[in-house]
């Protein structure tokens, strides 16, 4: 290496702070709540020659990581190929094809070349989640679609900007097959413009350092990833570690589907074989392979929080038997579930696979669902359509050190839930509650976090709900003795008569009226080892502050209170603690 080492760091921060800039860039311009307040987004830089990932900003979404890293490589094939034209500078890619290296059809991925001397140096890239993309639902979380074409406007690789100008008629064709197209231009600038802010910082970077003292030090850091995660690998035992892990239905046929896993840990790294599960479904919950892949990696990166993330730290993880499985989809699949929901039940495959082998780094699951919530209407008092998406967050789950994080963002990102000020202000709806789901923390030596537990009434005009959530049928996996967490609840409320959806999460096109509401009911986060073992102050403590009933306390993890006071009987607590420790022998 002839790269000095601190010159290597500073390079390393330059490129993560011009990724970290452009992210900033696109959630303070844009439009849609879901990019500006939500952070549903993500930037990086990837290699000319391959697409492989050089750096990502430390704020997006990790399930974007290896997905946006597949669809630069499968555009820089296709130019090669001759089925897209040749860049030029200026030019930016549009492409939501998920069956190119994508998730589902609202995560759109903006492309543009990095030129320097005449030729790409690299290649710079983002994605952003836009509130529609057309198809049969408002939102595009079809919970019944059977075929992608009900889900959207599906996208192949073209140039939206030529030479820096917007390209008004490929605009206008998406506009035309878009809800509240008007206001699509605010994100599409706002894309745009992050990508030109990567361009100042990363010409700027390299006017300091040289472009041969960069490339050395971006192919220096890559082979140092892929040497720390084997590094890290090691604290594995050679062997094999199996899981499975299950999501509700498809959305169609009211059956679970089955993520079967085994992890074989070698000198080589980690095999991750999914074969056994599931076939393709008929319904949204099938998994492309760039996001299927993408899982695991965001799986492993929250193992190892400490491995640099670019392409390196991939190479000693290699996944095998998704062929002519639910995580392998083909078109015409439909793939609405696929980068929101799938993706992090394969996360939790990965984490109750590995626990055991490493059970001071690996948690107990989270609640693995996004909480998508569409909702699609005309608001009377301002005379324009609208299309409101909602994601919401859960319990972590307990791990060795700690009990689990309440209402946490999702496995696949840092995506928060937007403000209800901020919503209530946009869209015609009234939030009446907004909460901690209690007692969804599954019970554990450290016990799970709890969910979120909100209800929102639609105040005005007409409008249509849809949902594509999941944790309805299972509840989040307890580890080494933990218990589960609760499962998610979403009930309807119409004219004063409650719906629950068929598939407990999954529906579209219910309609509201002016004092319908939706209540939703996040899940909590598995347990960690035994409950029994938790110290009795600590359930009295939950209880106290209403986390727990007494009932629970006693149910859950064996500790009596008496009501007089929330605190902990010892003679009675350990009577019953000794009770329930027998009947599980």
């Amino acid at each position: 290496m002839n790269v000095d080492p601190i010159t290597l760091t500073v390079i390393q921060a330059g490129l993560q702070q011009v990724c970290d800039e452009m992210d900033l860039t696109f959630s303070r311009a844009a439009f849609s709540p879901v990019i500006a307040e939500a952070n549903d987004r993500s930037d990086g830089i990837y290699a000319a020659e391959d697409g492989a990932l050089i750096a990502q900003g430390n704020a997006g979404l990790p399930v974007f990581v290896g997905t946006m890293q597949y669809s630069t490589r499968t555009l820089i094939a296709m130019i090669a190929s001759g089925e897209v034209s040749s860049p030029e500078p200026g030019d930016i890619y549009i492409v939501n094809d998920p069956y190119l290296g994508g998730t589902h059809l609202m995560d759109v991925r903006f492309a543009t070349p990095f030129f320097r001397d005449g030729k790409i140096f690299c290649w710079l890239s983002n994605t952003g989640h836009w509130p529609d993309t057309g198809g049969a639902v408002p939102g595009g979380f079809s919970a019944s679609a059977t075929a992608v074409e009900q889900e959207g406007l599906r996208l192949p690789p073209v140039k939206l900007f030529k030479r820096g100008q917007l390209d008004q008629e490929i605009f206008a064709i998406i506009k035309s097959n878009i809800r509240v197209a008007e206001q699509r231009i605010g994100d599409v600038q706002a894309q745009a413009a992050a990508l030109l802010v990567g361009q100042e910082r990363l010409t700027a970077l390299l006017d300091r350092y040289g472009d041969a003292q960069v490339s050395e030090a971006i192919a220096e850091l890559r082979s140092r990833a892929k040497t720390q995660m084997l590094a890290c690998l090691t604290e594995i035992a050679p062997g094999t570690y199996p899981a499975t892990a299950y999501v509700d239905s498809d959305g169609v046929v009211n059956t679970p589907l089955t993520i079967a896993l085994t992890v074989t840990k070698d000198e080589m790294g980690l095999t991750f074989d999914f074969s056994g599960s599931s076939k393709p479904c008929l319904g949204p919950m099938n998994s492309v392979r760039a996001t299927t892949l993408s899982a695991v990696y965001l799986a492993m990166r929250h193992i190892f929080p400490e491995v640099p993330m670019n392409a390196g730290a991939f190479a000693p993880l290699t996944v095998i038997g998704i062929e002519n499985t639910f995580l392998d989809a083909q078109y015409p699949r439909p793939v609405s579930g696929c980068a929101a929901e799938v993706s992090q039940r394969i996360a939790e495959a990965v984490f109750a696979a590995l626990v055991t082998a490493l059970p001071e780094r690996v948690t107990a699951a989270p609640a693995g669902t996004s909480g998508n919530f569409a909702l699609g209407g005309h608001d009377p008092s301002k005379g324009r359509d609208y299309v409101m998406y909602q994601i919401s967050g859960g319990g972590y789950g307990g791990n060795a050190d700690h009990d689990g994080l309440t209402n946490g963002c999702s496995t696949i990102g840092i995506s928060k839930a937007p403000p209800i000020e901020i919503m209530e202000q946009a869209y015609p709806v009234l939030y009446h509650r907004y909460a901690l789901h209690e007692g969804s923390g599954g019970a554990g030596a450290q016990r799970g976090g709890f969910g979120l537990d909100y209800e929102i009434e639609l105040r005005r005009g007409h409008a249509k709900a849809s949902f594509v959530m999941d944790h309805g049928r299972f509840g989040p996996q307890g580890a080494l003795g933990g218990g589960d967490g609760a499962v998610n609840r979403v009930t309807v409320w119409r004219d004063g008569v409650a719906h629950t959806p068929e598939h407990l999460s999954k529906e579209q096109d219910i309609p509201l009226l002016p004092g319908d509401r939706v209540h939703v009911q996040t899940p909590g986060g598995g347990g960690y080892r035994d409950p029994l073992s938790r110290s009795p102050d600590l359930v009295a403590e939950d209880v106290r502050l209403g986390r727990y009933t007494r009932n629970q306390a006693a149910e859950l993890f064996g500790v009596v209170l008496e009501d007089a006071a929330p605190t902990p009987d010892n003679d009675q607590t350990q009577t019953l603690r000794e009770e329930k420790r027998a009947t599980q022998k």
